[in-house]
């Protein structure tokens, strides 16, 4: 009695177990052909992904502007995320849970992780300042809302309320990762983008790359009452923040859960 109840027990796990394989595939998979791109492959992608996340701030800002409800602007800002999901372009703070545990499983190397996340970051920076300074160029009726949202983190000093917003704007950018390649369903990938929008520009979290690009846009009006040495400061620990957030609060648990799967892939690429 009790051997047949074990084992019903285990049937009625299996399918849970077999999904978390499938998921954890997908992402080493997808992980090392992210790692094994060209310098120039990086630096595309990169320049895409800000590019693609500077038009979700276009819509972020529209809707503030409109109705100066920075919930209802999150989820404009969905298009952004959407963007980057369905073009297939990479965005910095993405690039935590999927290619560090790719580098776990000895798919790739050190070095090709660090490539990635600087090459991506910069790329990153420099497509987003560009449509930034385009938008504001087309659209002098934002100028204000720009200075307005933008200074809510350009001058924003460190403390643990900022560190905290920090922290939890990169678990929830990882966190909706991890969703996204939990399934194969695009309605299911979808709803995640717009969660993590919805989530990250709705309440404000810093996101180093995001936030920058509002500030970019800011000091490309000529009005803002801050500098590149403001937007530096805040950067710095806002990037820190992010990954304590991806890396520590997602990424690693999510390689303790895989522990056995990773030990199976370090044995094979042995």
């Amino acid at each position: 009695m009790s051997g047949t109840s074990q084992r019903d027990l285990g049937d009625s796990d299996s399918p849970i177990e077999d999904e978390l394989e499938d998921a954890f595939n997908r992402i080493v998979d997808e992980g090392t052909q992210r790692l094994h791109r060209s310098w120039r492959e990086v630096l595309v992608t990169g320049f895409f992904g800000g590019t693609e996340v500077a038009v979700g701030v276009l819509a972020y800002l529209s809707v503030l502007h409109a109705t100066d409800n920075p919930l209802l602007a999150g989820l404009a800002f969905s298009v952004g995320f959407l963007a980057l999901l369905l073009g297939r372009s990479e965005l910095f703070t993405e690039g935590f849970l999927v290619p560090v545990t790719t580098v776990a499983a000895k798919r790739a190397g050190i070095g090709q992780l660090l490539k990635l996340w600087g090459g991506t970051l910069a790329a990153n920076l420099a497509g987003g300042w560009l449509i930034m300074w385009l938008i504001v160029t087309a659209f002098p009726k934002l100028h204000a809302t720009t200075v307005e949202s933008a200074g809510h983190y350009a001058t924003a000093p460190i403390s643990a309320e900022t560190i905290a917003l920090g922290v939890l704007g990169g678990m929830t950018i990882t966190l909706m990762t991890r969703m996204q390649h939990g399934t194969d369903s695009v309605p299911g990938k979808i709803a995640a983008a717009v969660a993590g929008a919805f989530l990250l520009a709705g309440l404000q979290m810093f996101h180093s790359i995001l936030d920058s690009l509002l500030i970019f846009g800011a000091l490309a009006t000529g009005t803002a009452p801050f500098g590149y040495l403001d937007w530096l400061g805040w950067f710095g620990y806002t990037v820190v923040a992010n990954m304590v957030g991806g890396l520590g609060l997602v990424t690693l648990l999510r390689l303790i859960r895989s522990k056995d799967r990773l030990e199976d892939e370090r044995s094979a690429a042995s």
